[in-house]
């Protein structure tokens, strides 16, 4: 890819009417059923997460415009709204203008599993469906889970036990002992609770642990507890743009441990750059997997924006076209009829990889196969983009994909009737 341009990188309001909450716990079958079908996008565009989120923004316009050119659903172009979801109280904000002024048929996107929460509380109410694209907490698809709300990301036990099982394969879990930072807030949480008990039931052992502020940017002097514990593994559970840092200040440390981890953004590794980036990482789809969908999609991006996709792209993606099959499919915008296609033995997608996805019912998850990306050594890397390796899809091909969502966190979902 060597003609890709250089990238420098990185409660719902009460309403004080009656009128008004009636509007909007309107059924979307009440919507206007001529004239475009107007979609919601929301997610961060500013703070830590923002580079992603710019990614994702991409990635619906390119998927809004290739339906539309294709003759768009049922015969009614797509529209979408977008905005910055900033933080969990102006997300639920927005989410409810979308939903009342806006009339939107559905809300795709989020990173922050915070401001989804506040999204799906919101289109709970309304009656309205999210498809959330990049929140991983485990709780959201447990104990805060919503009819309403569906997930094209991967939730964090996901990653944990197909990086786990890549690991196990080559030799990192029995026998061997690992040293972890967690990001001290919920996505790390999940993601440690996870790898110990993975590691548990795999006879591994725990080097030690810290909880590390998500405001930290320093890590010398967990470099020198690392150093004097000497693991097997240094797994990370850390988040954005602290990745990059870690990166950066563990070769400054001259530390050569095996470094790893359970949550991961192949924007992280090109922020690190090849000299910087290391270990082995989850991904829910990466630039490199070499089915023709994901080759067609890569080149169709990078023709586009001069850049391959990042994973946070090929999800808010999918979500784009997985709503507009379920929308032929139920020839319609009813939630309710949505729903119940979503949660049928119907419905496939084509996840750009070798085998098809579907929601479990039990969970909203879709589940899906995942991959693993390991650092490529500076000089075989081919270009700025290409510095990692991926592997085949996990689990095996003889594995059923509800092996992914084993063990997990978060506690047990239960819809509301």
């Amino acid at each position: 890819m060597s003609h890709i341009r250089n990238f420098d990188r990185r409660s719902f309001l009460r309403t004080g009417s009656a009128l008004a909450v009636g509007t909007l716990a309107a059924p979307s079958i009440l919507r206007a059923q001529d004239g475009p079908i107007v979609l919601g996008h929301l997610t961060p565009r500013t703070g830590f997460l923002g580079p992603l989120g710019e990614y994702a923004v991409m990635a619906v316009d390119m998927a809004v415009a290739e339906i539309n050119a294709a003759g768009g659903v049922n015969g009614r172009q797509l529209q979408i709204l977008k905005e910055d979801s900033v933080n969990p109280q102006t997300a639920s904000t927005k989410a409810e203008r979308m939903i009342e002024r806006d009339k939107v048929a559905a809300i795709v996107g989020e990173i922050s599993s915070a401001s989804a929460l506040t999204i799906a509380q919101t289109v709970e109410r309304a009656k309205t469906l999210f498809i959330n694209t990049g929140a991983n907490s485990d709780a959201l698809r447990g104990s805060d889970c919503k009819r309403h709300m569906f997930h094209v990301e991967t939730q964090n036990i996901m990653y944990v036990n197909a990086e786990g099982e890549h690991l196990l394969q080559s030799g990192l879990v029995d026998g061997k002992k690992w040293y972890l930072l967690t990001a001290d807030y919920a996505f790390g949480h999940d993601l440690s609770a996870g790898a110990k008990s993975f590691l548990e039931r795999n006879n591994g052992t725990l080097a030690g642990e810290d909880l590390i502020p998500t405001d930290a940017t320093d890590f010398s002097s967990f470099m020198l507890k690392i150093r004097e514990a000497a693991p097997d593994l240094v797994a990370l559970n850390l988040a954005g743009t602290q990745i990059t840092s870690f990166f950066k200040q563990y070769g400054e440390f001259g530390l050569d441990f095996p470094l790893g981890g359970f949550g991961f953004d192949t924007a992280m590794a090109w922020a690190a750059g090849v000299e910087n980036f290391k270990g082995t990482w989850p991904s829910v789809w990466n630039h490199l997997i070499p089915t023709e969908r994901s080759q067609a999609f890569t080149k169709a991006f990078v023709d586009q924006y001069g850049k391959p996709p990042e994973n946070q792209a090929w999800g808010d993606y999918m979500a784009i076209h997985i709503l507009a099959q379920a929308m032929r499919d139920t020839k319609g915008t009813d939630a309710a009829a949505i729903i119940e296609y979503f949660e049928g033995p119907d419905a496939k997608f084509d996840m750009m990889k070798t085998r098809e996805g579907y929601f479990h019912p039990e969970s909203h998850q879709l589940l899906q196969e995942i991959y693993a990306i390991t650092a490529l050594p500076p000089a075989e890397a081919k270009n700025e983009w290409d510095i990692f390796t991926t592997t085949g899809p996990l689990p095996a091909p003889d594995q059923p994909l509800e092996r992914l969502i084993a063990d997990a966190v978060g506690g047990t979902c239960s819809f509301a009737s």
